[in-house]
């Protein structure tokens, strides 16, 4: 089960469930690998919806290994792309959310 505290979220490849979380190294990965200038520009791409296939499916990637996933699975989304995107829009979210006081 996934700790939203921790920054986890749950998505579903192939009928399994899987962790992911975004740890500053796979954020730094991501960065390099999305050719982004900063976290922020990364994460306005998926706000403003201008991110591509390829971004997604890198954030889903990156999620993945930050949740311990190695290897990482066939990326056969459960609910395909509308739930991919859903999937990477809470992982966001999780990550950069500022906890209530």
């Amino acid at each position: 089960m996934a700790n939203p505290f921790r920054g986890e979220v749950e998505i579903s490849l192939n009928g399994e469930v899987y962790l992911m979380r975004l740890t500053l190294g796979v954020l730094a990965e991501l960065e390099a690998k999305l050719s982004s200038d900063s976290l922020m520009a990364l994460v306005e791409r998926f706000e403003t919806g201008a991110f591509s296939a390829r971004d997604l499916i890198e954030l889903l990637k990156a999620g993945l290994k930050g949740g311990g996933t190695d290897p990482l699975p066939t990326l056969d989304v459960d609910g395909g792309p509308v739930a991919a995107a859903q999937a990477a829009a809470r992982l966001l979210r999780v990550t950069f959310a500022v906890p209530d006081e």
